[in-house]
């Protein structure tokens, strides 16, 4: 019998696949069509201090292996998300909840997070640094190693739940921006978030997204994320949400032998609504076929010489 089992900063997962922000929506629409109760964590609908109705449309763009979207962190606000998503949600789901916050400010932040921590349903906060900084011409906050130990600085003052720095990839250096996460006082860090790309109509001659520009996701960026999480790896010590273009139990795999303990599942979601179930149901077998008795025993095992 395989060991699925993995555990981020105390908190037990019964097996490391965890549908990503943004792309599951707050977890029970899903519940319609499979028990969720087979996956290890869910990280629920990215949420801000006030309700978004998010960006106009339209916000999706298919393209090879792949799609670009600018949803625009559509949400109901902190308040609605604490009093009505996720309880909603821990009724019918007992593994591991996952709150993920975005915010325009580093008060916006904290303020949500506070908010948060009340909450006991909820196991671990992933902290999105993607956002942009309003008080500093809108440049991400994830941009600037500076920045991203202020938001994590603030957020640890406000809560005792294990808090994930989910980084974006549009930067030149991730490893400084990763030690900015463990300086700040990261229980451990998300990644990646979305590239970015861009889609013509050649009828309109115009931009296929009416923001022009979104977020690239998909199988295509799986390489560049695995880059950046055996990068990470190497540089910090802190656990590991790995993210990106993950699809398959043998990606799964990859990405702990790259250094993630946890994997999260994105844009396949929205191309296969079974795509988390079929992963999990796949994975001891995948595992058997490797010669995997327990998933804990591979995490980093690509840094050995």
């Amino acid at each position: 019998m395989v060991n699925t089992k993995v555990n981020l900063c105390g908190v037990e997962l019964i097996n490391p696949v965890i549908p990503a922000s943004g792309t599951f929506g707050f977890g029970y629409e899903f519940n319609d069509i499979y028990d969720i109760n087979v996956l290890g964590g869910i990280s629920i609908k990215g949420t801000t201090k006030e309700p978004r109705f998010g960006n106009p449309t339209p916000r999706i763009a298919e393209c090879t292996s792949g799609l670009i979207n600018s949803i625009g962190l559509q949400n109901p606000g902190i308040d609605a998300v604490v009093k009505e998503e996720i309880p909603k949600l821990r009724k019918i789901y007992r593994n591991a909840i996952i709150s993920n916050i975005s915010g325009f400010s580093v008060d916006e932040y904290a303020y949500c997070c506070e908010k948060i921590n009340a909450l006991k349903e909820v196991d671990i906060i992933e902290v999105n640094v993607s956002c942009p900084n309003v008080h500093n011409g809108g440049m991400s906050f994830g941009t600037l190693p500076e920045n991203v130990e202020a938001v994590t600085k603030a957020v640890k003052k406000v809560t005792d739940k294990p808090v994930f720095i989910k980084l974006t990839p549009n930067v030149t250096d991730i490893v400084s921006i990763a030690k900015a996460c463990e300086q700040g006082g990261a229980d451990g860090i998300s990644l990646i978030n979305t590239s970015q790309g861009l889609r013509i109509d050649l009828k309109k001659r115009r931009p296929v997204i009416a923001n022009k520009i979104g977020g690239f996701s998909g199988r295509a960026v799986f390489p560049i994320a695995l880059k950046m999480v055996y990068q990470v790896y190497q540089a910090v010590k802190l656990p590991i949400m790995g993210i990106g273009g993950v699809a398959t139990a043998e990606d799964v795999i990859e990405m702990m032998m790259a250094g993630a303990t946890a994997v999260q599942v994105g844009a396949e979601n929205l191309v296969n609504p079974y795509a988390c179930r079929d992963i999990v149901n796949n994975l001891p077998f995948v595992m058997k076929k490797y010669g995997i008795q327990d998933l804990n025993d591979i995490i980093g095992v690509a840094h050995n010489e």
